[in-house]
């Protein structure tokens, strides 16, 4: 059993946790200052984690635009910064518990096999006993997850083929699987709520599973709204979105918080970041930001 690195008993621990594979674009930055707001309302502590555990995607010099980003508009993050790219011994110690309690094996299948098969693995090679060496890793799904609920979205649903599913650990090319590092990171942090985008409801519920099976308390989820750009156009680096201009971030950080359901006052607005992000601190609500699904998104203009 993992034992977390600080209690989460009787206190908030919120994080937000980028991809440094590009700039901060503005979707990126309501996801972390609802993050940050949620954890100062609750006098909590804010973290930053870098998930750069996918290393062929990172972009060299990502981490330190999105820190200087955060930094220029507000958002202070306590303690050191986390990368998942310095954790490999952390994360193989875990994944070795896993094995040693049977509940890895080998993969031999490729996507392609996967897709003719309908697109969701079906356990083919979970009695086949495959070699770890050059293979894809898999956990035996023990604790499937059908409903779950949202600070946010309220109750959500999953389906029981994605439910039941025994996905990927560690990958074929060696490198750690998102899946399993990020719940490993959030129960080493102590983490006790996880505020992001509903983009990700649907690996909520396998996340929720695996903390069940590592046998730790998950943290409370709440997923805010993805913005887009025109429907089914997620603003992401994916798409290009652009990025954040930080000469002048008042505007943008009022536009972010009107988004959140937080109104600001012309005469907050010609103060300062500090003093816009104090008040808003007395007016945030995740209450107040509207609940809808995976597939409808707010539209930004």
């Amino acid at each position: 059993m993992l034992t977390p690195a600080l209690p989460i008993q009787g206190s908030y621990r919120g994080r937000f946790a980028p991809s440094p594979s590009g700039s901060l674009h503005f979707g990126s930055l309501v996801a972390a200052l609802a993050s940050y707001l949620a954890a100062k309302v609750h006098d909590g502590q804010w973290l930053v984690r870098m998930e750069d555990i996918d290393t062929p995607r990172m972009l060299k010099g990502a981490d330190s635009d999105i820190l200087r980003t955060l930094d220029a508009f507000g958002l202070h993050w306590d303690g050191e910064v986390v990368y998942q790219s310095r954790r490999h011994d952390y994360y193989n110690d875990a994944l070795n518990t896993l094995q040693q309690q049977n509940l890895i094996y080998a993969c031999t299948c490729t996507r392609k096999e996967i897709k003719l098969q309908g697109g969701l693995y079906t356990g083919h090679c979970r009695h086949a006993n495959h070699p770890p060496t050059n293979n894809a890793l898999r956990i035996k799904q023990h604790h499937p997850i059908l409903q779950y609920n949202d600070m946010v979205q309220g109750k959500v649903y999953t389906s029981e083929q994605i439910a039941h599913e025994d996905y990927i650990v560690k990958r074929r090319d060696g490198l750690y699987a998102y899946q399993l590092v990020v719940v490993l990171d959030d129960i080493d942090q102590g983490i006790s709520h996880i505020v992001r985008g509903a983009d990700l409801l649907e690996p909520t519920a396998r996340q929720l599973g695996l903390f069940q099976q590592l046998g730790h308390t998950p943290p409370e989820f709440a997923h805010i709204p993805v913005i887009v750009t025109k429907p089914g156009f997620k603003l992401s680096k994916q798409n290009h979105a652009p990025a954040i201009n930080e000469s002048n971030p008042i505007p943008t950080l009022c536009s972010a918080l009107k988004y959140l359901g937080v109104e600001t006052p012309e005469d907050i607005m010609h103060t300062n970041i500090d003093n816009i992000l104090h008040w808003s601190q007395a007016h945030f609500s995740l209450s107040a930001i509207p609940a809808v699904s995976e597939r409808q998104f707010i539209e930004y203009a």
